[in-house]
């Protein structure tokens, strides 16, 4: 190092030197050979940024318009991208007004002049600080693509599918451990003959693992909160321990079960009353879409079990009298079956201020059994396992089987089929036609009741045996629906997602997702309709160019990559172009067409009825 003098005499050489080469310089001259170590200024670097941004800004909004539901949370607004770039580029703004001005010329030659005063800042720097200056280039191969930036977690996702395998799920330090004996029987579980005969009689033979862990500690008189992967008797579960308690007591609303969907609690109301064989048990239905005074008196004739969604509930404690309410106050059983749905208490559709509102009339948590069963433990779910336990009462019971990185049954194969968003209905035509493909029973996925309700005219026009199940669609017309399905009168259904939680229709061997669900939650609950009870199923998933987000969102939360769809001696795409284009473009015209004329049909009756109304 110079010494403190020689060094000031070096730094007034220099700025004289400097000042010297400037002043000749003639004006708006780049000066950047006599200096190869000043290199370009950030401004061009946070321009490249802004171009990059913005690039990407526009094909989110682009995107965002071609999307289903749920826009505002996917697409990046202008405002963000700015945002962004304010941070990224630290160029004045007479900097971005050059870049605007000449950016037909190439990035690598532009240069920006320096001052006097950064040069004389730079060789200061150089003397104070003998660390080596480093290289700007790696700087710029760190830039993203547009295309990268719109994947920006599939490289953490990798990450995670390679150590899923060694790396174990963490579980909740109250969830116990499942009897592993496949020899155990009901009658081991303490349950009573009769409810064992009845099982037989639906040929349940031996108890599932959620059925092992739960039904014991319910008959003891715990709280439970049971998880396990769709289709393994999670219903059974909570089912035989009340009837059983019950037959022992019978009494008025003696239990209620609080299910999300009318179909679901449909199901569950078959399937109780056929466990409670031979014994007379009195259960109501309360949904929506039925009459509200008939049920208003089955509820008044004081049932023995209630099944009910929570916003028809709700309906009825705010408006029915006293005999309803106090009813209620005296049961000893709750049931939220699906609980991760009915405790979201965030998104449209939130059904958590019904549920609380029923929870207003039942007794309190020491004179009642709370039972939770879920496919997916959501944070909500699991937060009730760590309130502090009731005093005088034994800590809630946790049974978690196979809800995490085995949510998805291992008889369930996963598949993508990638297609051009122009065509998917061609595509769905060809497949649904394929030699392996024709004779199984279909459910098709879609996010929005108009798309399934497109599909259901279309694949009709196309002479498929079709029928749809979507909240549009009158409740009696629902059911109709749904029982031409399970009697394979129907081999395809066309169903939103009021069809993806606990419908159990053994038929079902293949589960398509026209449109991929934005929850990788929905997605579970979705191909759950297939591969159940230990069956094989296959779910293919359409993939176009803007869903690839949701695919590696769905892969890391079910720990399994999908496979690409094939079948021996097919090519969809040649069968597409060949045999579908015209056909399908044809029905589909006639689709909509027919769309339309039933919109006018319903406005004509609409205004009809308003008329005599008024009348």
């Amino acid at each position: 190092m110079l010494s403190a003098t020689a060094a000031k005499a070096k730094k007034a050489n220099a700025t004289a030197n400097l000042k010297s080469k400037v002043n000749k310089a003639p004006a708006g001259t780049e000066e950047v050979d006599d200096h190869p170590e000043i290199v370009e200024d950030e401004s061009d670097f946070g321009s490249e940024l802004d171009g990059e941004d913005e690039s990407a800004g526009s094909d989110e909004e682009e995107e965002d318009e071609h999307e289903d539901e749920h826009d505002s949370d996917e697409g990046v607004s202008d405002e963000d991208d700015d945002e962004q770039n304010q941070s990224a580029g630290s160029g004045s703004d007479e900097d971005s007004d050059s870049d605007s001005l000449d950016s037909n010329a190439p990035r690598k030659r532009r240069r920006t002049s320096p001052t006097i005063d950064d040069i004389v800042a730079q060789i200061e720097d150089e003397e104070e600080d003998d660390t080596p200056v480093a290289p700007v280039k790696p700087v710029f191969n760190n830039v993203p693509s547009r295309i990268k930036k719109k994947q920006p977690e599939a490289p953490k996702t990798e990450k995670t599918e390679e150590t899923a395998p060694t790396t174990p799920v963490p579980e909740p330090a109250s969830t116990v451990s499942v009897p592993i004996d496949a020899n155990t029987t009901f009658d081991a579980l303490n349950v009573r003959p009769w409810l064992v005969q009845s099982l037989a009689n639906m040929a349940i033979k031996r108890p599932t693992g959620i059925q092992k862990g739960c039904i014991p500690e319910i008959l003891k008189g715990r709280d439970c909160i049971g998880g396990s992967r769709t289709g393994s008797g999670k219903t059974v579960a909570f089912a035989v321990p009340i009837l059983q308690q019950w037959a022992a007591n019978p009494s008025a609303i003696f239990g209620l079960i609080l299910t999300p969907t009318r179909e679901l609690a449909l199901q569950i109301m078959e399937q109780v009353i056929a466990l409670s064989q031979p014994h007379v048990l009195k259960a109501v239905l309360i949904t929506g879409g039925s009459d509200m005074r008939k049920q208003a008196i089955d509820l008044a004739n004081r049932p023995h079990l209630v099944i009910a969604t929570p916003g028809r509930l709700a309906d009825h404690i705010r408006t029915s009298g006293e005999d309803t309410i106090c009813g209620l106050r005296r049961v000893k059983f709750i049931v939220l079956d699906e609980a991760d749905r009915l405790l979201a208490n965030s998104g449209k559709g939130s059904m958590l201020p019904d549920v609380e509102e029923c929870f207003s009339v039942l007794p309190p948590p020491s004179e009642r059994q709370t039972l939770l069963f879920t496919a997916t433990m959501t944070p909500e779910v699991k937060a009730l396992s760590e309130r502090p336990p009731i005093p005088g009462r034994a800590p809630v019971f946790v049974c978690e089987v196979d809800t995490q990185r085995l949510a998805i049954p291992a008889t369930l194969r996963q598949m993508h089929l990638q297609v051009p968003v122009t065509h998917r209905e061609h595509y769905l035509h060809m497949f649904l036609l394929t030699p392996q493909n024709v004779d199984k029973s279909v459910i098709i996925f879609c996010n929005r009741t108009s798309t399934a309700d497109f599909l259901h005219h279309l694949l009709r026009l196309l002479d498929h045996r079709v029928t749809s199940l979507h909240s549009k669609l009158p409740q009696s017309q629902r059911i109709d629906n749904l029982g031409r399905f399970r009697a394979s009168a129907a081999r395809i259904l066309v169903a939103t997602d009021v069809a993806a939680r606990g419908l159990d229709i053994p038929e079902v061997k293949i589960v398509v997702n026209y449109d991929i669900p934005r929850d990788p939650d929905d997605y579970i609950h979705r191909v759950g309709r297939t591969a159940r009870a230990g069956r094989k199923g296959d779910a293919v998933t359409f993939v176009g160019q803007r869903d690839v987000d949701l695919v590696l969102a769905i892969e890391q939360r079910v720990g399994r990559q999908m496979e690409a769809w094939t079948e021996e001696g097919v090519n969809l795409e040649t069968r597409v172009i060949r045999e579908a284009l015209k056909v399908v473009g044809e029905k589909k015209r006639e689709a909509l067409l027919e769309i339309e004329e039933q919109k006018e049909v319903g406005g004509k009756r609409k205004r009809g009825k308003e008329k005599l109304r008024a009348m």
